[in-house]
């Protein structure tokens, strides 16, 4: 028989993403409902296991409705990497057993599902709700906040066309990902971008993202240039989002090419950390209401090890070794569509 589930803690692990509060919110409010005592650990895997008296904080419904929509992690997000080490692991569980916590939601990526595995295989139940800007979780359609740092990027890339159209300029912008190429593709559409380059066509191009570019822009001056406009007024700025992390790949350098080969001033620009903040969207609160109720539910039904994730418009779950083996085929038919459009 399983043990009854008297107590849960909550915890944010890895890079923060909104929506992960969302989540927090639903998975608190939920178990207050059920009855349960409910904790929020601060500072992820590291509070838990180091500085548990100091890290956990007790939820109940009148101090939890304010981060429904705040952006960032409320728990504070961190990453701990000596997690594994079998001694902190042990001290983690001790930790809980001395709290009289039973079971425990981690919301993050990868790394943090690793996390709530090892701790399920020692007796305390998990389950783990994805958590990242990049959607690069495979066993899951969708990810806390990729939404909202799509809408993010297409509302940075608005500010730079606005600069770029007044001096007829190249901006060439580095897009994050994490090697997922979902965020720079989705983008290029959604912002009518002139090229986008992400690894997936890399061998196609030859490795050669700079001449991709040049060529693109070029094709895309010509044709603009030869259909005209009635009022004469020919666009003649142009956009490319380039994914992050591809070796050998520089923003600067594609950037460099475009004002050598073609004559038009280009700049380049590293959005960073701008993508990843601010108030999550509708759809990620909604959708972290979702995963956070589910999650308590299931570790109520006595069921632990497992990632809540979107399938179609459902919220299903995997265990967490299935899902972790899991892998996600590039969208073709979105790259092609983009093509077709011409990003």
């Amino acid at each position: 028989m399983e043990k009854k589930i008297n107590a849960i803690a909550i915890l944010t692990s890895g890079g923060d993403a909104p929506g992960m509060n969302s989540a927090v919110y639903a998975a608190a409010k939920t178990a207050c409902a059920k009855g349960l005592k409910v904790y929020g650990v601060r500072y992820s895997y590291w509070g838990l296991t180091n500085d548990i008296d100091n890290c956990l904080i007790e939820f109940n419904v009148n101090n939890i409705g304010d981060i429904l929509n705040q952006g960032g992690s409320y728990l504070r997000s961190m990453r701990f990497k000596e997690f594994y080490k079998e001694e902190h692991l042990q001290k983690a569980i001790a930790n809980c057993r001395d709290k009289g916590i039973d079971g425990l939601v981690v919301i993050g990526g990868d790394g943090s599902f690793r996390g709530a595995r090892d701790l399920t295989l020692r007796g305390l139940p998990c389950i783990g709700i994805p958590g990242t800007i990049d959607n690069d979780i495979p066993s899951s359609d969708y990810t806390l906040g990729y939404d909202t740092c799509l809408n993010t990027i297409k509302t940075l890339c608005a500010s730079l066309c606005d600069t770029i159209s007044s001096n007829d300029r190249c901006m060439v912008v580095e897009i994050m990902g994490n090697q997922c190429s979902d965020l720079t593709v989705n983008g290029g559409i959604a912002t009518g971008a002139t090229a986008i380059v992400v690894p997936e066509i890399m061998e196609s191009i030859n490795n050669d993202a700079a001449g991709y570019v040049v060529e693109k822009i070029r094709k895309a001056r010509e044709l603009r240039e030869a259909q005209g406009t009635s009022s004469g007024d020919i666009k003649k700025f142009y956009l490319v989002l380039v994914a992050e992390k591809m070796p050998g790949v520089n923003v600067a350098d594609i950037a460099s090419a475009v004002e050598k080969k073609l004559g038009i001033e280009s700049r380049s620009i590293v959005l960073g950390h701008l993508q990843r903040g601010g108030t999550p969207s509708s759809f990620d609160v909604i959708m972290g209401c979702r995963m956070g109720n589910k999650a308590v539910k299931l570790l109520m039904d006595g069921i632990s090890n497992r990632v809540v994730v979107r399938k179609g418009s459902d919220i299903v779950d995997y265990d967490i070794l299935e899902a972790l083996d899991m892998k996600t085929p590039f969208d073709y038919d979105l790259l092609e569509i983009a093509n077709e459009l011409g990003v």
